[in-house]
């Protein structure tokens, strides 16, 4: 693992750093808030999945994550969205291929040799992670924008035994009743049962249990009505049982100006759950 870069925030150090992954066959980056601790103490790790167009850096430069972290003590994972590199295959678009990995192991040619996302934030990353900085497996959570929140719903939902909670700004719920889900058919092709088991929606339907989620979604979100549909997660969780706080916020649409806004919300929230 190679560190790209540090420099101190709110007590803390922000980290980039790049390795070459054995999921993916390329080289990624990724970048880990650690705040200041005391010697040989271990530290809640939350996760979080970005979305369409990201690398690790958006979150970074403008999540406004650390001042939330530093005082609750969380180590703050963000990695990137998909693979990178010349070798990668790629569309001119920007809803699929680089910077669109949607968190699945793709099946299909040509994305099936790099664009292996959930074994990578699954597996492989975790390893590392758990390697090199001082978290504590035992408390862990997963939290994601948009594409991310739907990889933090379904990886959480498949997961049910990792993650102390979960949580999500704007999260593509349901990817097979949406436009979106074309990047599903295209990395797995007609496999519906693979599709189903990345569609936090279809997941809850065929019996995946969690305690409870939280979700915020802006209210003026251009992709609201077509893409993100939540009443179809409060509805299938009302089916389920599942207890989901979705807050519906008024005036705020898709971008990290919504995120910003909420994210120490949604950290606190984590922190209680993380320290029980």
């Amino acid at each position: 693992m190679e560190t790209v870069s540090t420099a101190r925030a709110h007590g803390g150090t922000q980290g980039v750093y790049r390795h070459r992954s054995d999921a993916t066959g390329t080289d990624m980056t990724f970048s880990v808030y650690v705040p200041d601790h005391a010697p040989g103490a271990t530290l809640p790790v939350v996760w979080y999945l970005s979305g369409l167009t990201c690398t690790h850096a958006n979150v970074t430069d403008k999540g406004e994550y650390r001042a939330a972290c530093a005082r609750h003590g969380l180590i703050f994972v963000a990695p990137d969205t998909s693979p990178r590199g010349e070798e990668v295959p790629d569309e001119d678009r920007w809803d699929f291929a680089k910077g669109a990995g949607f968190y699945v192991d793709a099946t299909e040619a040509p994305w099936s040799t790099h664009y292996r996302m959930w074994s990578y934030v699954t597996e492989e990353l975790p390893a590392l992670v758990a390697a090199a900085f001082p978290v504590d497996a035992a408390r862990q959570s997963i939290m994601g924008h948009s594409m991310g929140g739907h990889g933090a719903l379904t990886v959480a939902l498949r997961h049910p035994g990792r993650f102390r909670a979960v949580s999500a700004f704007a999260p593509i719920v349901a990817p097979t009743q949406v436009p979106w889900g074309e990047a599903l058919n295209r990395y797995l092709g007609a496999d519906n049962a693979a599709k189903r088991r990345h569609d936090a929606v279809a997941l809850i339907e065929d019996g995946a249990r969690l305690p409870e989620m939280l979700v915020d979604q802006g209210e003026a979100d251009a992709f609201l009505a077509e893409q993100l549909r939540p009443e179809l997660l409060a509805r299938a969780c009302a089916a389920a049982g599942i207890p989901l706080e979705l807050r519906m916020r008024a005036g705020y649409d898709h971008s990290y100006l919504f995120v910003s806004s909420f994210m120490g919300e949604q950290l606190d929230w984590h922190a209680a759950r993380l320290k029980r």
